[in-house]
C-alpha cells in the first residue's frame, strides 16, 4: 500500500471508482433478488422509468467514494 500514493490521481481515482461501482452494484442486485425476487428487482431497478435513476445513483456513489479514497491516500495518508 505504500506505492499507492505514488500513482497518478486519475489512475487511483479510476481504480477506486470502478471497484466500488462493480462491487456495490452486484451486492445491491443480489440483495434485491434475495429479498424481493426477480420480477420485483427488475421493476425496481431496470424498468423503463427507473433504470436511469439507478445508474445515476450508482455512478454518484462511486464518484464520491473514489474521490474520498483517492484524496485520503494521496494527501492524508503519507
Amino acid at each position: 500500500m505504500s506505492d499507492i500514493s505514488k500513482q497518478p490521481f486519475l489512475t487511483l481515482f479510476l481504480r477506486f471508482f470502478s471497484i466500488f461501482l462493480i462491487v456495490v452494484t452486484i451486492i445491491k442486485i443480489i440483495f434485491a433478488l434475495v429479498s424481493d425476487g426477480y420480477e420485483s428487482m427488475m421493476n425496481e431497478f431496470f424498468s423503463a422509468a427507473n433504470w436511469m435513476q439507478f445508474v445515476k445513483i450508482q455512478l454518484a456513489m462511486s464518484a464520491v467514494y473514489g474521490l474520498f479514497m483517492t484524496g485520503y491516500y494521496k494527501f492524508i495518508k503519507k
